[in-house]
This record gives C-alpha cells, sequence and structure tokens, in this order.
C-alpha cells in the first residue's frame, strides 16, 4: 500500500510538472515598456534637419496586452506565440533657438512629442530551450490614435528656467498647421519583423525583450510617387504571467 502510495504520488508529481512546463499552452497577461523612434532615408524631411535617430535619443511609451502560447512540438520545444497587445510608441523632435532671443533670455528649447497609439498582434514561432526561449516572426499594427504634444523651455541668462507645456496645433512636415490629435498624413497598418529573447519560470513569471522594424512607411501622403520614407523602430521590455492550460 505504501508503495503504491509513492507511485501514485510520483506520478502525479510528473503530470504537474509537465503540465506547467514552460513549452506547454499557456495564455495570460503582459505589460512592459517600449522605447521608439522612426528611422529612413527620408526621416529629416518629416522631423527637420536637426532630428537625430540614435539609439539615446528613442522615445519612451508603454505596452500591454494578452498573450498566448500554443505547443507545435509534443515537448514543447516549439511553439506559436500570438499576441494582442496596446503599444504606445512614436518620436520626438527637439530644435533650439539662440539668436533674436528677447533681452535676458540665453536660449529656447523646443521638445515636440509625436505619440502614436498602435493595437500590435505578433505572431512569433518561439524555440522553448528550458525556460530560456528565442521568438522570430511578422507583426500587424493598427494605427488607432495619434497626439502631439509641445514643451518650449527657456533657458535666462541668470540660470533660471521656464517651461510651458502645450497640445495645441502642430506643424506637419509640409508646415501645414494640424490639430494635435491629425492622424491623417499617417498609414493606418503597419506590418514589422520581430526578434526576441527572454526567459520564462515553469510557474508562468516571463521577462522578454524585443525588436520590431516597420517595413511599410509611417508617412502616408496619398501620392506615392513622392511620398517620404519613415519606419517604425521599437524595443519593448516586458514582464509577464501566463497560466498553463494542461499539456498536450
Amino acid at each position: 500500500m505504501k508503495k503504491l502510495a509513492l507511485c501514485a504520488l510520483a506520478l502525479a508529481t510528473a503530470s504537474i510538472a509537465h503540465a506547467q512546463s514552460p513549452g506547454g499552452f499557456r495564455i495570460g497577461l503582459k505589460a512592459g515598456a517600449t522605447y521608439s523612434n522612426i528611422s529612413g532615408d527620408d526621416v529629416q524631411q518629416i522631423t527637420g534637419a536637426n532630428y537625430s535617430s540614435d539609439l539615446g535619443d528613442y522615445k519612451f511609451g508603454y505596452n500591454a496586452g494578452v498573450a498566448f502560447q500554443v505547443p507545435i512540438s509534443d515537448d514543447g520545444f516549439f511553439s506559436i506565440a500570438p499576441e494582442i497587445l496596446y503599444n504606445r510608441k512614436g518620436y520626438e523632435i527637439q530644435s533650439q533657438t539662440t539668436t533674436g532671443l528677447p533681452t535676458g533670455v540665453a536660449k529656447i528649447e523646443q521638445e515636440q512629442q509625436r505619440v502614436l497609439h498602435y493595437l500590435d498582434v505578433p505572431v512569433l514561432a518561439r524555440i522553448n530551450a528550458g525556460g530560456l526561449f528565442f521568438e522570430l516572426g511578422p507583426q500587424v499594427s493598427y494605427l488607432f490614435g495619434s497626439r502631439t504634444k509641445t514643451q518650449y523651455t527657456e533657458k535666462r541668462a541668470d540660470g533660471t528656467k521656464v517651461k510651458d507645456e502645450s497640445r495645441s496645433n502642430f506643424l506637419d512636415y509640409t508646415g501645414v498647421s494640424r490639430d494635435e490629435a491629425y492622424k491623417s498624413d499617417l498609414a493606418q497598418f503597419d506590418i514589422s519583423g520581430v526578434a526576441g529573447v527572454g526567459y520564462m519560470t515553469e510557474g508562468g513569471l516571463s521577462l522578454n525583450l524585443r525588436y520590431a522594424r516597420g517595413f511599410n512607411s509611417l508617412i502616408d501622403t496619398k501620392d506615392s510617387d513622392n511620398e517620404p520614407k519613415a519606419f517604425n523602430n521599437a524595443f519593448t521590455l516586458q514582464v509577464g504571467y501566463l497560466l498553463p492550460l494542461g499539456s498536450r
């Protein structure tokens, strides 16, 4: 009887361990930070001559949504990881003026942010090597909103600063004044390539880092011959919790 009980306990333990394998079927939530910018041969037509696409000048945002993991192989080594995420991306333009200023003002700095609200749907192939995983695949994104925010910083000769923040109209890359929520100059959809790496525990806690590069130009002027080319770039760092829902 004692041996039978021990055998039953061993089988139950093995069953639970298998069900909680990082490679099994799971569903859960993810959230994290987004670090984004735009780049391309024509990006300065959109942003102006002083725009920097260096990694250190990317803009911070955030992301959150629902994640799935669907095993393809019996051992969970190969799986598909579809997700539905809200992702706040965008870019930032900085400029400064040092001439023709009022008396006592040394410099005026202007920072214009364009926030892009996307619904991202990545469908990634994943390799699960124990807790470590690698992922690669396409992502379709829908742009459902855009906002601009402008901040002026007046730096005076005595060392003091005066800041003013506005959400009023902005000048687009053609020089036309637009409402802060205007997005008709932007492409509604984007298709990206995504690559990432991460780690997930047997309990379902995960941490992953991804890079996504857009293939569809952000700007859509409805004039395909003279349309400037600029593409979304985004790094995402996500924390997730995915519950196991049984095994294959």
